[in-house]
């Protein structure tokens, strides 16, 4: 057994720790589309932030949220779900 976590079909590991894949099976023009929210809210968190403006963190991590969730990153198992649902929860 090795000494730390391991990749597989449904995670990969950065330094040391362990994070969930995005749904493989999400069609591309949702992926991107998600990405791209994903990465609007990170950018809103940072310049909240900045701002020290606690409503606007709140509502940028927000987006984060649904964006991951979306992904199949955060929220219910992707790989536990048939393909139809996993698609109707990403859009």
């Amino acid at each position: 057994m090795g000494d730390g976590p391991v990749e597989d079909d449904h995670f990969f590991v950065v330094k040391g720790r362990r994070w969930r894949r995005t749904d493989p099976c999400l069609p591309d023009d949702v992926v991107e589309a998600l990405t791209s929210h994903l990465g609007r809210g990170r950018s809103g968190v940072r310049v909240a932030k900045k701002d020290d403006d606690d409503e606007a963190v709140a509502a940028a991590r927000r987006r984060v949220g649904l964006a991951k969730h979306g992904l199949g990153e955060r929220g219910p198992r992707w790989w536990e779900d048939d393909p139809d649902a996993r698609r109707a929860r990403a859009r």
